[in-house]
């Protein structure tokens, strides 16, 4: 997709624009994630290797320094990878028991 830089939009429409473009690219990484958290979920025994906490933790400790890197709320990003972890556990969960 062909982006403006935020300082070229010269009103709302395109700003929107622009954002729904970003979230539509946003949505799609997710789905692509998703696809290997499923893979991953086959090769996970119990709920216990699901729900590895270690793992977890060091997921999100990265991406809030990949959000400090990028000048972005780390609160932010670490409430962001929670719910979505939190998400994919629970389908990974029920993957593992069925």
């Amino acid at each position: 997709m062909n982006q403006k830089e935020a300082s070229d939009c010269n009103n709302m429409n395109e700003i929107r624009h622009e954002i729904d473009l970003i979230d539509h690219e946003i949505v799609q990484l997710i789905a692509k994630r998703a696809l290997y958290v499923y893979k991953a979920a086959e090769f996970k025994k119990d709920e216990t290797a699901v729900r590895d906490q270690k793992r977890v933790k060091a997921v999100i400790e990265s991406k809030k320094q990949l959000a400090k890197l990028y000048k972005l709320s780390p609160t932010l990003i670490e409430n962001i990878y929670t719910v979505m972890i939190q998400h994919f556990i629970n389908e990974e969960i029920s993957l593992v028991n069925n």
